[in-house]
């Protein structure tokens, strides 16, 4: 059996991939994936004569998709009946690597459309983010969304240098980047500036007890603020 597990919600992702892990007694990890390490994993003699359960992780990212290794791997893994293998990748896959092994489940676990939508309303004076914010947390914990409210804001900021671009503002498209920056310049960088310290005092007095608010409640006095 094969199971590959990812998506946006990477939190979410391991937790699932972590209790996968936990429900056997024993198994084998692979982090830095290479066909002899699979291979050996797989065929090798246990104790008992036992099917090694494996767990591999970040395959997709760590081994190039075009390469003979790769191509090695997915065969191997894809004719192999008699182990079990367990892929997570911290980030969600396209759909050509979704598709590489034969008869794999798909565990996905992706952020809801309405974050992304809260996210993208971000802006001066729009009463409407601190509805979505409401909506949103009927069904998200605060404390995921306070993460990609930040997130969100250190996105926008990285777009006004861009020799200061993040790691996860290079990953994104073209068309992603574009989206960011003009809901960048509708704030400024002195605005983004002042905005992203908010939220480090924020996450700092949410953590130390300093603030008589719930995040809840910061949360939405930093919206009403914009």
């Amino acid at each position: 059996m094969i199971t590959i597990i990812h998506g946006s919600d990477t939190a979410s992702s391991r937790k699932y991939y972590i209790e996968q892990k936990e429900s056997f007694p024993s198994y084998v990890l692979i982090e830095n994936a290479n066909y002899d390490t699979i291979f050996q994993s797989a065929e090798g003699d246990s104790l008992f004569n036992e099917s090694e359960i494996i767990f591999i992780e970040n395959f997709f990212s760590n081994v190039k998709g075009n390469s003979n290794e790769y191509k090695k791997i997915v065969e191997y893994i894809s004719s192999n009946n008699k182990n079990d293998f367990f892929l997570w990748e911290e980030k969600e896959l396209s759909k050509p690597q979704q598709y590489a092994f034969k008869n794999a489940q798909l565990k996905t676990f992706n952020y809801p459309a309405s974050l992304f939508t809260f996210l993208d309303s971000l802006k001066p004076r729009n009463s409407n983010s601190l509805y979505l914010f409401k909506q949103l947390e009927k069904n998200m914990e605060t404390e995921l969304i306070f993460y990609m409210l930040v997130r969100q804001f250190r996105l926008l900021l990285s777009t006004q240098d861009s020799s200061s671009l993040i790691d996860e503002a290079k990953r994104l498209q073209a068309w992603q980047k574009l989206k960011l920056q003009r809901q960048a310049n509708i704030f400024g960088s002195e605005k983004l500036k002042n905005l992203h310290k908010k939220l480090y005092e924020i996450d700092y007095q949410t953590k130390f007890g300093l603030t008589p608010f719930k995040l809840s409640a910061s949360i939405d006095i930093f919206l009403a603020d914009l």
